[in-house]
C-alpha cells in the first residue's frame, strides 16, 4: 500500500509540474511570441521609407494598411 501512495504522490506532483510549466508559458512566454509574430507579419506587409543616414539605418518607419497605420521595422537595404 505504501508504495502505491507514492506513486501517487509522484503523480500529483509531476502534474502538478506540468500544469504550473503550461500556465507560464501561456501567460508569460506566449504573449511575447505572439507581439513578436504579428509585428513581423506587418512588416513583411507593409512599404517602408527610404533610409536617408548615410552612416546607416537599423529601424525606419513603414505603413501599413489602409488607414495610414505606421510602425517601426527594422531596415532590411
Amino acid at each position: 500500500m505504501k508504495e502505491a501512495t507514492g506513486e501517487l504522490n509522484s503523480t500529483v506532483i509531476v502534474v502538478i509540474a506540468v500544469s504550473i510549466l503550461a500556465a507560464f508559458f501561456y501567460m508569460v512566454i506566449w504573449p511575447m511570441l505572439k507581439k513578436n509574430m504579428d509585428q513581423n507579419s506587418k512588416c513583411s506587409d507593409a512599404w517602408c521609407e527610404k533610409c536617408t543616414d548615410p552612416a546607416g539605418c537599423q529601424m525606419v518607419v513603414c505603413h501599413y494598411g489602409d488607414n495610414d497605420n505606421t510602425i517601426m521595422c527594422p531596415w532590411k537595404g
